[in-house]
């Protein structure tokens, strides 16, 4: 019973930079996964792409790499901005 009136009286103090923290982390995990899902879709229509046009291969491979790029490059921006959000 005292531990969760302390607990209480934590989470009243806390709660702001909880909620932060909490909103931060769930920020990152949803940046992490939308990159996920965006580059295993590039790389199977690329695949499909590929398997349709073999002779244009190199072109899409090369297109497939910078659309990646630009996706992670995205995602690594929003796991910054949630990092920030938890120390700033």
């Amino acid at each position: 019973m005292l531990s969760l009136a302390i607990l209480a009286q934590i989470s009243e103090v806390a709660a702001p930079a909880l909620l932060a923290k909490a909103g931060a982390t769930i920020g990152a995990g949803i940046a992490v996964i939308g990159a996920g899902l965006g580059i295993g879709k590039i790389g199977g229509s690329a695949m499909e792409a590929m398997g349709r046009q073999p002779e244009a291969a190199g072109e899409i491979r090369n297109n497939m790499i910078v659309a990646a790029a630009l996706v992670e490059g995205v995602a690594f921006l929003a796991i910054i901005v949630c990092i920030l959000a938890l120390f700033v």
